[in-house]
């Protein structure tokens, strides 16, 4: 192949999650050359410009500008709609923070206009294909545990302190279902493929809250919480296998995130899936306390920014990338799935499927293996 052709990349939304973004797409992945930034609150995007050292933009220049081929959308949830479906009918590829949209239409909407215009469409989150999760698909993969026949996923926080911290959670798509608990589903979907059916119950608890920090302008203000902080489900995958989910905001924010995957040779146990690493453990059979595997995957660190490296290499490559709109189509439509459940009282039957993504390699283990590139992992 010889010298990397480098895909050029703007962002469209420069708050808070930007910044991690910004940093690793600069310096930690060949593939990518970001050119631009824009956001509609000026000082944020000059802030992130002149920390990058990218050109800022407005979004006719990003999508005017045909030597972009690929465009990140991290702007506020209810923003997602919009901004992706303008990247999409200028015929630039998109990478889309979670959630993918906030109805089962919209999601659709923006699925098939991708189709349509022949580009690919990735979206967040990436954090499966760090060393945590991929470790864990490698050992079940291989048996380990044997058959898969049950999964468990449970979250705690607190939804009043992230609301006076982070105002964007009160709002929809901020809650802990379509916020949070999509690292969950896709971590869980990434290994196990897609669901057939769900069903469950979902609550916003005790929604109307008073701002409680006195050094905010806002204090003692009236506010009310639009997004779920409550959300308990279960459903069947199309492989046989049966999976629940605990999301709880109405609790502390000391989490105590957990999945789990029980198999017919023993219990495997996944780190906290918002996170790129961990220690992934297993008990076998005639055990009874867990012991750590080693890790087989790079990736460790906060490496948000590898989905769009990963979709650019999919790009040169010419195959599907592994963050597909498919599976997060799917991810959403099984979270928002258990909200028609509740809804109606009846489970909810998946319209959509995906097809699992293929497990990135091992052997591409980075500083920890005499400086082998980790990003060649992603590039096969």
């Amino acid at each position: 192949m010889g010298k990397i052709d480098k895909v050029k990349t703007a962002v469209v939304g420069c708050g808070t999650i930007s910044e991690i973004y910004l940093k690793n797409m600069t310096s930690a992945f060949e593939i990518l050359e970001v050119v631009g930034c824009c956001d509609i609150i000026k000082e944020r995007m000059e802030k992130r410009a002149n920390q990058f050292n990218v050109k800022q933009m407005s979004i006719e220049e990003i999508l005017g500008d045909k030597s972009i081929e690929l465009v990140l959308n991290i702007t506020d949830p209810v923003n997602h709609h919009l901004v992706s479906t303008q990247v999409l009918n200028a015929g630039k590829h998109l990478y889309s923070e979670k959630p993918i949209d906030l109805s089962i239409e919209a999601a659709r909407e923006l699925v098939q206009l991708a189709d349509k215009q022949g580009v690919l469409f990735g979206s967040a989150p990436d954090t499966f294909l760090g060393e945590a999760i991929q470790t864990a698909r490698f050992y079940i993969d291989s048996g380990l545990v044997g058959d898969i026949t049950s999964v468990y996923a449970t979250l705690n926080r607190d939804a009043g302190l992230l609301a006076e911290r982070y105002p964007f959670t009160a709002l929809p798509g901020g809650g802990i279902g379509l916020d949070v608990g999509v690292y969950y589903v896709t971590a869980i979907l990434s290994i196990l493929g897609p669901v057939k059916s769900v069903a469950g119950y979902v609550q916003t608890r005790n929604p109307d809250r008073v701002h409680y920090f006195p050094s905010q302008e806002n204090f003692g203000e009236k506010f009310r919480l639009q997004a779920e902080n409550l959300v308990v489900g279960s459903f069947e995958f199309q492989n046989g296998v049966y999976g629940s989910v605990t999301f709880n905001s109405c609790c502390i924010q000391n989490e105590k995130p957990q999945i789990v995957m029980y198999g017919t040779e023993g219990i495997l146990y996944m780190p906290d899936p918002n996170q790129f690493g961990g220690e992934v453990k297993v008990i076998l059979k005639g055990q009874t306390e867990p012991v750590t595997l080693q890790a087989t995957h790079a990736f460790r660190e906060n490496s948000r920014g590898i989905g769009p490296a990963e979709l650019a290499w999919a790009l040169k490559k010419g195959r599907k990338p592994r963050t597909s709109k498919e599976m997060a189509f799917h991810g959403l439509e099984l979270l928002l799935g258990l909200y028609k459940s509740c809804e109606t009282r009846a489970f909810y039957e998946m319209t959509s499927t995906f097809q699992r993504p293929a497990a990135i390699p091992r052997g591409h283990l980075g500083g920890n293996y005499m400086g082998s590139p980790a990003e060649s992992g992603i590039a096969i």
